[in-house]
């Protein structure tokens, strides 16, 4: 009873006109009203936040699928002039006579012509133990017996301190001096050249030009090599520096940068590989760039070699399925074809022996060797 008249009452003219304004309906249509202008504007910011990412992002891969794009010029194939990394067990004792004959064998008629082998790391204050080395001097006699014209030069590498707590200090005239004198030390060993890989390298570094300098009239002196491992180029204006305000491990150099190395070097190997590249086409793309970018500004008289990736890995910074040896091959004869095709100083350097598979071999000879 109690509940039948409380439901006829409700249903009154005069309670239904009191009640309305305390309906949901009402109320929620309010509540929409109020909140619109706020959902508005977070959506055009989404939408202005995905024109910004991800459409240059498109724009990016879009050009270097296109960049993978035709067929390599005639003759783009090995000059003979190719290089490859080693790791440091051919001269720390691991290595024996066996291991150079296979060595000699696997690269023979391969253009390989420079042996970049690990020898230091240097010290933070630019100096090298000796005892880092104590097989040098037979490996590079076993090099000379087993593959004769293939020079062996010390692969020499640090961390670069860049105002870390740990490093080598370039800025420091002292440490620079003291990683030409382990220069010195080891072409006093027997080896014909110093290669140099200092990482992270920030585009424009005066100190690091400065030591190079230095470097090359040791280097002459000796009648020897010098060569350097060198950071890839900017693949859109001014890259490196946008990627330097977030990030301690510049990636790119600027191309000017580039070029000032190359004009102070024998031989200048970028290491174009750990691109973060998901696709096949765009790294073979992004290498046909990075190729082509290298030619423009590196003196005919310096020899231009571009890095393969002979390992495999899987991280945001190198997709396995993606950095491949054919990709690259193929990559670097695009920008050779399209930027100097009659190019005699240039060649490709694998890194490295001891993570080199069976595919990574046969990618490389049939692409580039032939």
């Amino acid at each position: 009873m109690d509940h039948a008249e409380s439901r006829d009452g409700a249903t009154g003219t005069d309670a239904h006109t009191d009640v309305t304004p305390a309906t949901p309906e009402p109320a929620s249509e309010s509540g929409k009203k109020r909140r619109r202008p706020w959902v508005r504007r977070v959506g055009r910011i989404a939408l202005v936040l995905a024109l910004v990412l991800i459409v240059p992002l498109l724009a990016v891969e879009t050009t270097l699928r296109v960049n993978y794009m035709g067929d390599p010029a005639d003759g783009t194939h090995t000059r003979d002039r190719d290089a490859m990394w080693l790791g440091h067990a051919w001269v720390d004792g691991r290595k024996k006579d066996a291991d150079v004959t296979a060595l000699a064998r696997r690269l023979k008629d391969t253009g390989v012509r420079d042996l970049y082998v690990h020898t230091g790391p240097l010290e933070h204050d630019g100096t090298l133990p000796e005892s880092l080395y104590p097989r040098a001097r037979w490996f590079i006699d076993a090099v000379h017996r087993e593959l004769p014209g293939v020079r062996v030069q010390a692969f020499l590498g640090d961390v670069l301190a860049n105002g870390g707590p740990e490093g080598l200090e370039l800025s420091d005239a002292a440490t620079r001096a003291e990683v030409v004198r382990s220069a010195g030390q080891v072409l006093d060993t027997g080896y014909e050249g110093v290669h140099l890989d200092l990482e992270p390298l920030h585009s424009g570094d005066e100190n690091y030009l400065d030591l190079l300098d230095d470097l090359r009239e040791l280097t002459r002196e000796r009648d020897a090599q010098l060569s350097v491992a060198a950071h890839q180029i900017d693949p859109l204006p001014h890259l490196h520096s946008v990627a330097g305000l977030v990030a301690d491990h510049p990636k790119w150099w600027s191309q000017k940068f580039f070029g000032q190395v190359a004009r102070r070097v024998d031989q200048i190997a970028v290491m174009s590989y750990d691109t973060a590249r998901l696709f096949e086409s765009t790294y073979g793309g992004y290498v046909a760039q990075q190729t082509s970018l290298a030619l423009e500004v590196t003196p005919p008289t310096t020899h231009l070699l571009m890095g393969l990736p002979f390992y495999y890995e899987n991280n945001p910074s190198h997709w396995g399925h993606a950095e491949t040896v054919a990709a690259a091959v193929r990559g670097a004869c695009l920008g050779l074809s399209r930027t100097d095709p009659d190019r005699e100083l240039f060649g490709l350097a694998p890194y490295i022996d001891f993570a080199a598979s069976e595919t990574n071999w046969k990618e490389f000879e049939d692409g580039w060797v032939r």
